[in-house]
């Protein structure tokens, strides 16, 4: 509880083990409830989540995006913040950008990771890939946003009934982000330091960075 608001943090994963235990253990004791989605774990990632007093929900269907859609779906808080299984980003930040929200008055705050805190936490390619399509989604909205590829956001529940999220994949982190510009939210971005990942990379590079520049381009001639 933060100022009189309940704070959620909604954890997408997939075998995530060897990196959700430390991410729970890290939770400020101003979060409220931590819903940690499975999306098909083959491995312990539930149970141990659940041993740390999380509420585990399953989503059966694969993918990023469809994961979140679970999470936010089961998520009670007033404040719903965002992060991933893996120790990228940190939990330890959640009391300083919930403030931040409530204090510039914003609905939604996304977490931005440039310039990096530790180099050594992002391979040279994938910064290439975030810079791409954060230039990508800037070009063909009209709405420069800082890093649109980031996992953490910090908004109010009561705003996701005005999103229209559709994406099952990687592209679901740039479209809420654009759904809250677009549907003019009040939008903000904070610095965070991003950490170097615990376990195994789920991310596919190329197929991935390919598939979320084309949803940008589908979603921009969609509107119009």
């Amino acid at each position: 509880m933060h100022s009189g608001l309940s704070i959620g943090v909604v954890i997408p994963c997939y075998n995530e083990e060897a990196g959700i235990r430390g991410v729970i253990g890290r939770m400020p004791d101003v979060v409220d409830e931590v819903v940690v989605v499975d999306n098909n774990c083959t491995d312990r990632t539930a149970e141990v989540a659940a041993s740390l007093g999380a509420r585990v929900v399953p989503a059966k269907t694969p993918g990023y995006g469809a994961a979140y859609k679970a999470g936010l779906q089961a998520v009670q808080s007033d404040i719903v913040v965002t992060l991933d299984g893996d120790g990228t980003y940190p939990p330890e930040e959640i009391p300083r950008l919930v403030q931040t929200l409530l204090d510039q008055r914003l609905d939604f705050l996304s977490a931005g990771r440039f310039p990096l805190a530790d180099p050594l936490a992002m391979s040279f390619s994938n910064r290439i890939g975030n810079w791409v399509l954060t230039v990508a989604a800037a070009a063909l909205f009209f709405k420069p946003i800082r890093d649109s590829q980031s996992g953490m956001w910090v908004f109010r529940r009561s705003v996701l009934e005005r999103l229209r999220l559709t994406s099952d994949g990687m592209a679901f982190s740039e479209e809420i982000k654009l759904e809250a510009v677009l549907r003019g939210l009040r939008f903000g971005e904070e610095h965070i330091p991003y950490g170097v990942r615990v376990g195994e990379v789920k991310l596919q590079k190329w197929r991935d960075g390919w598939s979320n520049l084309l949803f940008l381009v589908r979603k921009r001639f969609e509107r119009t």
